[in-house]
């Protein structure tokens, strides 16, 4: 009867345990194949995640990027109003110089710009045209890439864009082309990092649907499972009391 009260409380521990933990796999021994399926997925899970969480640290990098490409942008705009304006020929060489000073402010601006835009110390627009940052997306290794663009004078070729001497508009034009070309991949590449996310949501989703369908505690059943050993385990201890003391009067009959 030891045994089979034995029993009976282990079981009872058992439903307890997974009714607290809300985890009907407590070890190796309620279910091995789930248990290594579920840790599996716990991994995929993991990794997931944390891929998920490096995308949105890129489209972090990429907003900041972008936004700091859209003040340059401006400033190469006022730049070439500015040359435009530095081409009447009724200034004098001393109005030009007026405007070439204003013209030096802005280009230093896109140069502090260029220097000190990062995301976590890492340069974004102070770097090598086509300059690569990767990522890990998953557990896999499965990796994604983002690229900026140099925003230096000198990549920009405007470092000595003087309005004061001979110039041509057209410095000014192919480093507004760049500019905006380098904003539009930003936008395609956060657009890929959107999809990327949301597939990762996805599967992140329905592998924790997954994990909840193998190893949760069914509470409802669990809770009447519970009961249902509760009761046995009354019935057995009434049933022990019972022959005690049947035993009990045997032994005293011996005696009279």
């Amino acid at each position: 009867m030891s045994n089979i009260n034995s029993v009976g409380d282990n079981l009872s521990n058992y439903l307890y345990s997974s009714l607290s933990s809300g985890s009907r796999i407590q070890n190796a021994a309620n279910g091995a194949s789930e248990m290594a399926i579920l840790q599996k997925q716990e991994r995929q899970v993991g990794g997931i995640n944390a891929g998920t969480q490096n995308m949105q640290m890129g489209k972090d990098a990429i907003n900041i990027a972008d936004g700091a490409m859209s003040g340059v942008a401006d400033s190469l705009q006022r730049i070439r109003e500015l040359a435009v304006q530095a081409s009447n020929g009724t200034l004098s060489s001393e109005d030009k110089s007026y405007i070439q000073m204003e013209v030096d402010e802005l280009k230093k601006g896109i140069a502090e710009t260029a220097g000190t835009t990062n995301y976590n110390g890492v340069k974004l627009l102070d770097n090598e045209d086509g300059a690569v940052i990767s990522m890990a997306i998953n557990s896999d290794g499965g990796s994604k890439e983002f690229s900026t663009v140099n925003s230096t004078l000198e990549a920009l070729g405007i470092a000595d864009f003087d309005v004061t001497g001979d110039f041509d508009l057209s410095t000014i034009d192919k480093a507004l082309e760049k500019i905006g070309a380098g904003r539009a991949t930003l936008g395609a590449q956060s657009n890929s990092f959107d999809v990327a996310i949301n597939y990762n949501n996805g599967i992140s989703y329905n592998t924790v649907d997954s994990q909840s369908r193998m190893g949760d505690t069914d509470y409802g059943d669990y809770i009447q499972k519970l009961k249902q050993q509760q009761l046995l385990n009354q019935v057995q201890v009434q049933m022990q009391k019972r022959r005690q003391e049947d035993e009990a009067r045997k032994t005293n009959g011996l005696f009279q």
